[in-house]
């Protein structure tokens, strides 16, 4: 049987274009929003209010997806949004359109992602699914390799030409689009769950297997605590002092989960999602622990390597999980509803990293971390009997 299938391969590339066009941007967004007048409290708000209106949009549009047996209008739509907000942030620089322009890019992920990951569990089998979510995953995290580059190298011969990268980043983000009008729609299992307003996506929960439930409170305790990737790259460039160190490492994280996510998944099928997925919990407390202890060059550059190895055994394994364990007709619903839950538990994260490494220091944040993902580790070693039976 052929694993990596014609959709799962366009899904792919579709994800690697729009990251890399993403990607393009990330570094330098907080950049060019100080240049157009943005304070740093402006841009928190701003990133808040964008992240959240993902978060909750997953799980709704995940729920309209199974409703509707469709996935690929949501897939093309999100796409498009995320496609048009990237000239969308050059072309006028008032606040309220730089908010709304963020908005679409954040609503675009909320499209698309419960229906894009639906489509990729309906191309795999429960023996396969971890091998295409971590093929996908690594496709994907592939474009937030050479976006940066792209980025360092159009900025380093036109130093603080931000408007034109933002429409540069366009180019990328229309071919993931038009790569997608090579996909059919297939039929798939229309959802029994019935119609509701857009929170109604959390009725889910009553209807949940068991399994699911025990999961995701796993999942989401432990998305409570993991901060944003800011947090490590603010540490590194408080320790080296060098804004190229911080990127050059950030790259070189990007590349070693993108290089090991399709083994860590073909790993997870033949051994078991959870023993892989544990194995990843082990190494994120070993990682933040060492970031708590003002690291050297050489050796934040070991952490961000075991970091890479981390993100290869969790991301795509979770999705892989998740779905092993979701009624094939609630597999879209299901997805939104965990992504919506981590969205929000990760901006509760960040807003507690900031206020421990505000009111004690950068230490007590990472050890924080550290504690509360080994308390995470406990608790799916004390669930292991009743959910190993559907991983």
């Amino acid at each position: 049987m052929k694993i990596i299938t014609r959709t799962v391969w366009i899904l792919s590339l579709v994800s690697l274009f729009a990251d890399i066009a993403s990607e393009m941007l990330y570094p330098v967004i907080p950049v060019y929003l100080r240049q157009i007048g943005f304070s740093v409290f402006m841009i928190g708000i701003l990133e808040g209010i964008a992240e959240f209106t993902a978060g909750l949009s997953k799980g709704y549009f995940g729920k309209i997806s199974d409703e509707k047996g469709l996935r690929l209008p949501f897939i093309k739509l999100g796409y498009g949004f995320s496609a048009v907000s990237k000239p969308m942030m050059a072309l006028l620089v008032y606040p309220l359109w730089i908010f709304f322009a963020r908005t679409v890019d954040r609503l675009g992920k909320g499209l698309r992602t419960a229906a894009r990951d639906a489509l990729l569990s309906s191309e795999s089998t429960r023996e396969t699914k971890a091998r295409v979510f971590g093929f996908h995953r690594g496709m994907d995290t592939t474009g937030a390799v050479i976006g940066p580059l792209l980025a360092l190298t159009f900025l380093h011969f036109f130093p603080e030409k931000y408007k034109p990268l933002f429409l540069l980043a366009f180019i990328p983000g229309m071919i993931s689009v038009i790569l997608i009008f090579l996909l059919r729609e297939k039929k798939q299992p229309v959802s029994s769950l019935g119609k509701g307003n857009f929170f109604s996506f959390f009725k889910y929960w009553k209807i949940a297997s068991r399994a699911y439930r025990k999961l995701v409170v796993g999942l989401l305790a432990f998305a409570l605590f993991n901060s944003s990737d800011v947090f490590l790259l603010l540490k590194t460039k408080e320790v080296t002092g060098s804004d190229t160190v911080t990127i050059a490492a950030y790259i070189f994280y990007n590349l070693i989960f993108a290089l090991a996510a399709y083994p860590l998944g073909s790993l997870a099928d033949r051994i078991g999602i959870k023993k892989v997925f544990m194995a990843g919990l082990v190494l994120f407390a070993g990682v933040y622990a060492g970031f708590g202890f003002n690291p050297s060059i050489p050796v934040i550059f070991v952490l961000f390597f075991v970091y890479g190895i981390y993100a290869a055994a969790t991301e795509g394994v979770t999705k892989a999980w998740i779905t092993n364990i979701a009624h094939e007709s609630h597999t879209a619903t299901a997805i939104g509803f965990y992504t919506s839950g981590q969205s929000i538990c990760s901006l509760f994260a960040s807003m507690i990293a900031g206020a421990i490494w505000s009111g004690f220091n950068s230490q007590y944040t990472f050890l924080v971390t550290a504690i509360s993902s080994i308390c995470v580790i406990i608790y799916f070693l004390v669930t292991h009997f009743s959910i190993k039976k559907l991983a």
